[in-house]
């Protein structure tokens, strides 16, 4: 059978512990009552009896000293005082002094119970002036104590002292024994109630605070009172525990995160090293080769002419620095999209940006006759890398040359700053031309792919333009994409805007 939650707690423990030993208490009073108080009643009135005893004999000793004191009366209140009946004979029975005519007259019968035998449990003192017995008075049938003394001046002295109330007074003293008794285990069960609960209340508060800590939770701190008891010292062994698993915890969540992130920063650079090698090892085939086949033209003399040769050399030499410029976009990718490159931000003119980009730009254009439209009146500033977004820049600017087409007799690319509502700066680069589309649209930012299915080593260029803008702009957090417009395709990038002149 299992035992209901709250009989276990501290409180009922309390209460069944005060109940057990007042009960214990009043039946061991009880049992003193009936087994010992009777014998101590006896003893106590044996003792009695011989102080009246010896007062009375005292008082007959003194007779002449004291001839003025009335002795008829000091007996009748010794009588009166004791509760007993006494009698005071002659040598011949003649009845000096009598407490009780009754008494009295069951001399002859006192005379006979005293010559009777009797117990010796029943022989309370015997000497050789003195006898205390307890004995059974046949007529009314109840227990009495009686002294038979001599006195030293001859006379009898009797006195009878009856025991049966000391029954109904062990019957009374049981009773009202248990009647404290009950009073006492519910005034208890009320005391233990509220003093308990001012020692179970922290320890609620200490099992709680425990129970958060094994859930890791250590907001819950026990708030110490003024006294130096042991829950207290308990409870500031308690917050002292939880600061210090606390702080070291702590330290073990940051040293994981470390290792977690050195393990993924291994990782990372573990795939960047594949990846640089796959990409590397795929995308150097080509001018490999080319360099490969013209140096073995070279070397075995193929041409003879000097301009043959110059042209070689030259293709030759252009293949290296396509290599070289691969090569080095390859590294810069990896470093942005690893996380490894940190930005230099600061405030910079993004018109001025755009027009040094378009100077660069001029021959490429002028041998295509593209047209370039931009208002440069005004004064942009953004908060930015200006290398980087120099790259951005020069990324859509020279992919809008490339891919640039006639449209209603002319080809032109249109560049345009807009400040927008969330405090950004979008840069728009227009070519006229086809469209893209929308499986292109998603595809031309990965690393290496071409919208140009033939892969024309003259126009379509490394393939990693857009990729270097994507990571960039991930960086960054900031919006880029492109979408088609009336007679040509859009890119667009955002930046953090700072400040705007007219000039």
């Amino acid at each position: 059978m299992k035992i209901p939650k709250f009989l276990k707690s501290v409180r009922m423990k309390l209460f069944f512990t005060l109940t057990i030993v007042v009960v214990i208490i009043i039946f061991v009073l009880i049992l003193l009552n009936n087994v010992v108080l009777e014998t101590y009643y006896l003893i106590s009135k044996k003792n009695s009896l011989l102080d009246v005893y010896s007062t009375i004999n005292n008082y007959y000793n003194t007779l002449d000293e004291n001839s003025n004191i009335d002795l008829e009366l000091e007996f009748e209140k010794i009588a009166l005082n004791n509760n007993f009946d006494m009698i005071i004979a002659s040598g011949d029975g003649i009845s000096i002094f009598s407490s009780n005519r009754n008494f009295l007259n069951t001399l002859g019968e006192i005379n006979d119970m005293e010559g009777a035998y009797v117990p010796k449990q029943n022989i309370l003192y015997l000497d050789d002036k003195i006898s205390i017995k307890k004995l059974r008075d046949i007529k009314t049938s109840s227990n009495v104590i009686l002294l038979s003394g001599n006195l030293d001046n001859g006379y009898k002295l009797y006195i009878r002292l009856p025991i049966a109330s000391i029954q109904e007074s062990v019957k009374i003293s049981n009773n009202f024994l248990l009647l404290i008794g009950s009073f006492t285990i519910i005034m208890g069960g009320i005391v233990v109630s509220i003093i308990s609960n001012k020692f179970t209340k922290p320890i609620y508060e200490l099992n709680n605070i425990a129970r958060r800590m094994a859930n890791l939770d250590f907001s819950r701190k026990y708030k110490e009172k003024e006294s130096d008891d042991e829950i207290n010292n308990l409870g500031r062994s308690i917050n002292i525990v939880s600061d210090k698993l606390e702080k070291t915890i702590k330290q073990l969540k940051e040293t994981n995160i470390e290792l977690e992130k050195d393990i993924e920063h291994k990782s990372r650079i573990d795939e960047m090293r594949k990846q640089f090698i796959s990409d590397v090892s795929h995308e150097l085939k080509t001018p490999i080769a080319l360099i490969q086949g013209y140096a073995e033209g070279l070397k075995e003399n193929v041409i003879q002419d000097e301009e043959s040769k110059k042209e070689y050399v030259e293709v030759i030499l252009d293949e290296a620095n396509k290599m070289d410029k691969l090569v080095k976009q390859l590294l810069e990718l990896m470093k942005l999209e690893y996380g490894k490159r940190e930005f230099n931000n600061f405030k910079f003119n993004i018109v001025e940006l755009i027009n040094e980009v378009i100077r660069k730009t001029k021959v490429m254009r002028e041998n295509e006759n593209i047209d370039v439209i931009f208002d440069n009146s005004k004064e942009i500033y953004v908060y930015a890398d200006e290398f980087y977004v120099e790259q951005v820049v020069t990324n859509y600017i020279t992919n809008a040359i490339k891919h640039v087409d006639k449209r209603e007799g002319k080809k032109y690319i249109e560049i345009r700053v807009e400040k927008r509502d969330n405090n950004k700066v979008r840069i728009n680069v227009y070519n006229t031309g086809e469209f893209i589309s929308a499986e292109d649209q998603n595809r031309i930012w990965n690393r290496f792919y071409k919208v140009d299915t033939s892969r024309n080593r003259e126009k379509g260029g490394t393939g990693i333009g857009l990729a270097l803008v994507k990571a960039i702009m991930n960086n960054y957090k900031n919006s880029y994409g492109v979408y088609n417009k009336d007679n040509g395709v859009e890119f667009y990038f955002d930046l953090d805007y700072i400040e705007y002149k007219n000039n």
